[in-house]
């Protein structure tokens, strides 16, 4: 029998926003519900019902009430939640006007700024007013190349009031990455920065804004943050104005545009996997989803600090800006966590009380490897959770938090995608914590574990499936007007069912649920999605290489990147070629791009309609079965790669 890592204190368990819920769900439907799992299989039944409830309890504001929470659940994709409700996703979020802090920013540098909920509210208007001055209206794109800071948050809300689409990329993105996200969507303004700082260097962007700017011709406008006083090329960007000089003719009045519930609010980037990234867009559903995870699931409240070790390319971020809507306070961080040493982080946790704190399984990793203890040197008392997601966490992983960091901390695992911007699966303070797995499907999710046939399975690894439509789905894809692209990424494997793209096994025991890695050709290293389709159109632009192919290997509780490479008669693959493809992909992808192991293969594997097939190589790398050589054309070829992988196994030995 399994022993839990922990289990909640009832004491815990009954001043939970969960408990509070259960309550109120209770009341409001004369209920008996009295645990997790009966609020969750209730609610995967009526759905209507519980985002009604959600809708009420999380106080979600509107100028217009709903007529119906959804208009028809069969269909899927296709339905439409809240019809006829009328709402502003910044609004939502700043609710509080008040001298409580709101941000608090810190970075590597030693940078510590503080903004309150006053002064947040002042600064949105304020940009809010300037992007109108601009030509933004409702509808319009308005986009970020910025680091994790106040002015992105500020930003995006000010965007949002105006009813425009915001999306954002991380100044660690490359300059083409950045191009194949943005340059799709024609935004009409773009925040930006002079610079970042970066594991002790300051690194300058002035280059790679100017060639987005040349790239991106529907730029009317780029807004410069100054943050690391680095000079720009104002001459080379005639469209570019300071931050500040954008601001100095903010007046007027101003409003929250109301928009609908099919009306873009974000929209997000897949990881391009075959072809440049698909553009999903999402709308007001995000909000109703985060209010749920982050108020009932992660039982944030308003005398919390919290904060999110992410930068704005990930879900993650845009996650934790709906925090504000509690009314807590938000802790930035920019740089690298382990910059100047391993116990940056856990000062920042003791100095600001924060007793919400957000990581990867990259980052456990790291303080495991390190045999880094906290508990040693920190007393922690501030902490009561640890939220993680990213990319799977062993067992081995969980039980180091409790060994080494805090044995009395809820550890909330979580997992779901960029695709919701939020969680399939997720914790909550009434449950236990077992090793290796999250605690529960997330309320409304209905999510199970499917084999190659569509038959639910339990206790044996199969694919994360949705079976029934939620309201942060994705609205449609940019530039997909007939849903082929939509229906294609999640709807072609399983008839009427969201196929995810995660191996995972649901326990009939604890009822957990434990992730394996993914099951598609998206790769992961650190946690962070990338497309193979981003690594192949710079690498395969490298002379000598005629095509190539990667895969992520699952190696020491990660993701590393392989790449094999086919070359044109006459090449070899020497060092100085290998050198020049990581080269290439650093800089004009990002670092993490960059393989960990270059193959040289005779052939790459294709099907018949002539498509790489990475996940055949994928499985034969990771140690999994391959169940599609009928499908082909040259599945001689998998032998070399057979062979590779004996050779990597011999080697781990």
């Amino acid at each position: 029998m399994k022993r839990p890592l922990w289990v909640p204190s009832e004491e815990r368990k009954g001043i939970s926003n969960m408990k509070r819920f259960l309550d109120f769900l209770n009341l409001k439907y004369g209920l008996g519900l009295n645990e997790y799992f009966e609020a969750y299989y209730w609610s995967i039944e009526n759905l209507p019902e519980f985002w009604a409830a959600v809708w009420e309890f999380c106080k979600v504001k509107s100028s217009q009430p709903y007529e119906k929470v959804v208009d028809d659940l069969s269909k899927f994709p296709g339905a439409k939640w809240f019809v006829g409700a009328r709402c502003n996703f910044a609004e939502n979020l700043l609710r509080r006007k008040d001298e409580k802090t709101a941000f608090v920013f810190r970075n590597e540098l030693g940078v510590r700024r503080t903004i309150t909920y006053k002064e947040l509210y002042d600064l949105v208007i304020r940009v809010g007013l300037t992007l109108r001055r601009f030509g933004v209206k409702k509808g319009d794109r308005v986009c970020a190349y910025m680091p994790n800071i106040p002015e992105t948050s500020i930003a995006m809300l000010a965007a949002t009031a105006l009813g425009a689409a915001w999306s954002s990329c991380g100044t660690e993105l490359g300059v083409q990455a950045v191009i194949d996200r943005i340059g799709q969507i024609e935004p009409k303004i773009l925040f930006t920065v002079d610079g970042y700082p970066y594991k002790g260097k300051v690194y300058s962007i002035s280059s790679n804004v100017i060639e987005i700017a040349r790239n991106v011709p529907s730029l009317e406008k780029i807004i410069v943050v100054p943050y690391v006083n680095e000079n720009m090329p104002w001459s080379e960007l005639p469209k570019a104005i300071h931050f500040e000089e954008a601001l100095k003719e903010a007046k007027g009045n101003f409003e929250f545009e109301q928009i609908s519930f099919d009306d873009p609010v974000y929209i997000m980037f897949s990881s391009g996997t075959t072809g440049k990234p698909k553009c999903m867009v999402q709308g007001l559903g995000v909000l109703i989803n985060h209010l749920k995870e982050l108020i009932i699931h992660v039982d944030l409240k308003e005398s919390d600090v919290i904060t999110y070790m992410t930068a704005p390319s990930w879900m993650m971020w845009n996650w934790l800006m709906s925090s504000l809507a509690t009314g807590c306070t938000i802790v930035l961080f920019d740089g690298n966590p382990g910059h100047p040493d391993l116990s940056l982080m856990w000062r920042i946790i003791e100095e600001e009380n924060i007793s919400i704190f957000g990581t990867s399984a990259t980052y456990i990793y790291m303080l495991k490897s390190d045999n880094f203890r906290p508990k040693d040197t920190f007393s922690l008392t501030s902490l009561r959770e640890i939220l993680q997601t990213g990319s799977p966490l062993s067992k081995e992983g969980f039980e180091y938090v409790y060994k080494a960091i805090k044995d009395d901390v809820h550890f909330n695992s979580i997992s779901g995608g960029t695709d919701i911007n939020g969680c399939f699966a997720i914790g909550n303070p009434m449950l236990p914590v077992y090793a290796g797995e999250l605690q529960a499907p997330g309320l409304g999710m209905k999510i199970k574990a499917y084999d190659e046939s569509g038959k639910p399975i339990y206790d044996r690894q199969g694919e994360l499936v949705c079976e029934a439509p939620s309201p942060s789905m994705p609205l449609y894809f940019w530039n997909d007007p007939d849903f082929s692209k939509y229906k294609e990424a999640y709807f072609s494997h399983y008839p009427g069912v969201w196929r995810h793209g995660d191996y995972v096994i649901f326990h009939s025991d604890t009822k957990g649920i434990t992730f394996l890695g993914r099951s598609d050709a998206t790769l992961k290293p650190s946690g962070v999605r990338i497309g193979t389709a981003e690594i192949y159109n710079i690498v395969e632009k490298i002379e000598g290489i005629m095509d190539s192919l990667a895969v992520g290997q699952e190696w020491k509780g990660d993701q590393r990147i392989i790449l094999f490479v086919k070359l044109k008669e006459g090449y070899t693959l020497s060092q100085e070629l290998v050198e020049t493809i990581r080269r290439e992909l650093r800089e004009k992808a990002s670092p993490r791009h960059v393989p960990a192991l270059i193959f040289q293969v005779p052939d790459i594997p294709y099907t018949f309609n002539n498509k790489k097939v990475e996940t055949a190589v994928s499985n034969i790398i990771n140690g999994r079965p391959v169940t599609n050589r009928d499908a082909i054309v040259n599945a001689e070829c998998l032998d070399f790669y057979e062979k590779i992988a004996k050779e990597l196994a011999e080697k781990e030995k």
